[in-house]
C-alpha cells in the first residue's frame, strides 16, 4: 500500500537528497517547507548550502511538470507541493501562525481523504505533537545507524585452541581456528571483520590471553604493542588496540574511528600518537598536527566573532590543550610548579605550526595532505558534514574521528543519526579504516570519573 509522506523542512536541511529516499511512496511539501526553505537559502554553512541545493533539486523537477499537481520522482514515486487544508482545524493550543502546526494541519487534511499519511521531521517535538493528535510520525532514517547495542565496535573476544593459542606470535591464526561460545556454552564460528580487533583466549585457561587483528585472511599480532608514543604507555586492552589504530601508517590506515565515554583517553592518545609521529621520528610522518571541533552555533557564526581566526576558535580548543598540558610534561610532581613554563611549551607547539586549529567549515572545503587531522566531539557532525571531512583527505592524510555517541549537543542529531555513528557504520569493513569503541570500564581521567561513568 502506497504512503503519503509530508516532509519537514529540517529533513530536506539535513539530506537535501531526501526526496530520492522515499520509494514509489507519495511524498508532499506543505507551502510552508517552501517558505521556510525561501529564509535559509541565504544562510552561511552546511544550512545554506544543503537549502540551495534542495530549491535546485524542486527547480529540475519543476521544469518536468506542475509540482502542484505532482511530478513523478525516479525512484517511482511522486512529489507534489500542497497548498490546501488550511481551514483544517486543530485542537485548542495549536495556534495556526507556527509552521509546525501548519504541518500538522496538512497531515490532517490529507488523512481525512483516506490517505496513509506519515509525518516525516527531526524534530522530536513536531513528533510528539503528531502523536497528540493521532498522526503517524517518524525520523528520517536513511541516514540512521543500528541501535547502540548493535553498532559496531571494531573488537570481539574469542577462544583458540591451546597450540594454536601458543603459536600466535610467529604463525598467526586463520579465521576457523577460533570460535566463540554461547549462553548454553555451545561452540559456534566467528565471522571477522576487516581490522577489526581480537582478544584471543585459551581455551584451556581463559586467564591466558593474547590481542590480534583480522586483517581480512588471518588473526595478526598488534604491531605496535610495545610502541610508546610520546612516552604514553597502554593502561587497558582498548588503549592497545586504539595504539594500533593511531600508529598505523597513512598509507594503511588513513581513517581512524574512535568512540567511548569521557575519560577513556580518546583525545589523549590521539595526541600523543601526533606528536610522536610529527617530532619524535628521524623523518616526520605529517607536516602537521591539526585539529578541530563540531561546534553547533560555533560553525555558523565565526564571521561574527571577534579577532582572527586562531582567537575565534581557541575556546573550543580547550580541552586539547587540558590534553597538551599532560603530554608536553610527564612529570606528575612537578607538571604545575610552574604554570607559566607549561604554557609557553604549548604555545611553543603553536607557534612552531606543529599542532594548529582551523574552524571545520573551512576544513570542510579543503584538500588535506600529509596531515594528522583531529576532529573532536565528532558525535556532533551531521552525516554529510562527516562524508565532507573524510572525502577531504589527500595523499599522506590521518583522519581521526573522535567522539561520544551519548553526549550530543545537536539539535537533530541522536546516537543513531550523528555523522560519527554513520561514518563508522558505512566504513565498516574497508581495509583503509580501524575502528574502536572503548568501554566504560576503561575510563582512566580518575577514579571518580570512572565511577561517575559506571553509575550514571
Amino acid at each position: 500500500m502506497q504512503k503519503t509522506y509530508v516532509l519537514d523542512t529540517n529533513v530536506l536541511i539535513q539530506a537535501p537528497y531526501a526526496l530520492e529516499s522515499f520509494e514509489d511512496n507519495r511524498i508532499v511539501l506543505p507551502l510552508a517547507v517552501l517558505e521556510e526553505l525561501d529564509g535559509l537559502k541565504g544562510s552561511e554553512g552546511e544550512k545554506g548550502a544543503n537549502a540551495r541545493q534542495a530549491i535546485r533539486y524542486l527547480e529540475t523537477l519543476r521544469s518536468r511538470g506542475n509540482l502542484v499537481e505532482g511530478v513523478e520522482l525516479p525512484s517511482g514515486g511522486t512529489l507534489r507541493l500542497e497548498m490546501n487544508c488550511v481551514d483544517v482545524r486543530l485542537p485548542q493550543g495549536f495556534p495556526e501562525y507556527k509552521n509546525d502546526n501548519r504541518l500538522l494541519q496538512v497531515c490532517e487534511g490529507l488523512a481525512q481523504r483516506d490517505e496513509k499519511v506519515v509525518l516525516v521531521t527531526k524534530d522530536i517535538l513536531v513528533r510528539i505533537k503528531a502523536q497528540m493528535l493521532g498522526i503517524e510520525a517518524e525520523d528520517f532514517t536513511t541516514e540512521q545507524s543500528p541501535c547502540r547495542e548493535e553498532q559496531y565496535t571494531g573488537r570481539c573476544e574469542v577462544f583458540a585452541p591451546e597450540a594454536k593459542f601458543e603459536s600466535f606470535k610467529k604463525r598467526g591464526m586463520d579465521m576457523g581456528d577460533v570460535y566463540q561460545s554461547d549462553e548454553e556454552g555451545n561452540c559456534r564460528p566467528v565471522e571477522l571483520t576487516v581490522n577489526q580487533f581480537v582478544i584471543l583466549r585459551s581455551e584451556q585457561s581463559t586467564r591466558k590471553t593474547q590481542l590480534g587483528r583480522f586483517n581480512g585472511k588471518k588473526i595478526v599480532p598488534l604491531i605496535y604493542k610495545k610502541a610508546r608514543p610520546y612516552g604514553v604507555k597502554p593502561r587497558n586492552v582498548g588503549q592497545y588496540f586504539l595504539q594500533e589504530a593511531l600508529l598505523a601508517s597513512a598509507e594503511e590506515a588513513p581513517l581512524v574511528i574512535v568512540k567511548g565515554m569521557a575519560g577513556t583517553a580518546k583525545t589523549f592518545y590521539s595526541l600523543a600518537a601526533g606528536l610522536d609521529a610529527v617530532m619524535e621520528r628521524e623523518e616526520p610522518e605529517y607536516r602537521r598536527i591539526l585539529i578541530s571541533r563540531p561546534n553547533v552555533q560555533f560553525d555558523d557564526d565565526i564571521g561574527f566573532l571577534p579577532g582572527d581566526e586562531a582567537e575565534k576558535i581557541a575556546p573550543l580548543l580547550r580541552p586539547a590543550i587540558d590534553n597538551l598540558e599532560l603530554l608536553v610534561d610527564q612529570n606528575e610532581q612537578e607538571r604545575f610548579s610552574n604554570e607559566r613554563s607549561l604554557s609557553d611549551k604549548i604555545e611553543e607547539l603553536f607557534d612552531r605550526g606543529i599542532i594548529s586549529a582551523q574552524a571545520l567549515n573551512f576544513i570542510r572545503g579543503r584538500s588535506v595532505t600529509k596531515t594528522y587531522l583531529i576532529i573532536d566531539e565528532a558525535q556532533n557532525l551531521t552525516p554529510k558534514q562527516a562524508k565532507g571531512i573524510i572525502t577531504r583527505a589527500g595523499m599522506g592524510t590521518k583522519i581521526i574521528l573522535l567522539g561520544d555517541p551519548n553526549q550530543i549537543d545537536h539539535p537533530l542529531l541522536d546516537e543513531r543519526t550523528n555523522g560519527l555513528c554513520y561514518a563508522a557504520e558505512k566504513m565498516k569493513g574497508s581495509p583503509l579504516c580501524y575502528q574502536i569503541t572503548l568501554s566504560a570500564e576503561e575510563c582512566e581521567r580518575s577514579p571518580l570519573a570512572m565511577d561517575a561513568v559506571l553509575r550514571m
